[in-house]
């Protein structure tokens, strides 16, 4: 009994851990100490402001000291995998979502995080964003704005 009481504690706290809000990778940005490329969280959950989780990190940013949102995405043929698995590759393209967040910072600097975040996520997010800053999104092109508003 009291091992599967410690199995379902155990377990209670990994999903807690999962939830602190969308995985993303963090590309690069103003952020000191956080190298390139890094996996991340990002949470809108808090009224006040946005946390992101970076390696042991947290970086908080007052709703009201975000200044530009923007979107936008990258589009690769799969021309390795036509080369050697199948030419209809060539078909498929592979779409990367990248969100850049503008913010000044307690210094009154500007600073930006750019975020890869996963397609399943990407409108969520933005939603969120949008909801709690009161500021638009910018789109890159029209192929990011399509995908951005669904």
């Amino acid at each position: 009994m009291r091992r599967t009481l410690a199995v379902l504690l155990a377990l209670s706290c990994l999903l807690q851990a999962e939830t602190l809000g969308n995985r993303v990778h963090y590309v690069g940005g103003t952020v000191a100490g956080v190298p390139s490329h890094s996996s991340a969280q990002i949470d809108v959950r808090d009224e006040s402001a946005l946390s992101l989780h970076l390696r042991g990190k947290v970086l908080s940013i007052a709703w009201a000291d975000v200044n530009n949102l923007e979107y936008g995405q990258k589009v690769d043929r799969r021309y390795l995998e036509a080369i050697l698995i199948s030419p209809l590759f060539l078909i498929a393209k592979k779409r990367t979502h990248f969100l850049t967040i503008g913010y000044m910072d307690s210094e009154g600097r500007e600073q930006a995080v750019v975020l890869e975040v996963d397609k399943g996520d990407i409108r969520q997010l933005l939603v969120s964003l949008e909801a709690r800053t009161g500021r638009r999104v910018e789109y890159q092109d029209e192929e990011a704005r399509k995908a951005g508003k669904g």
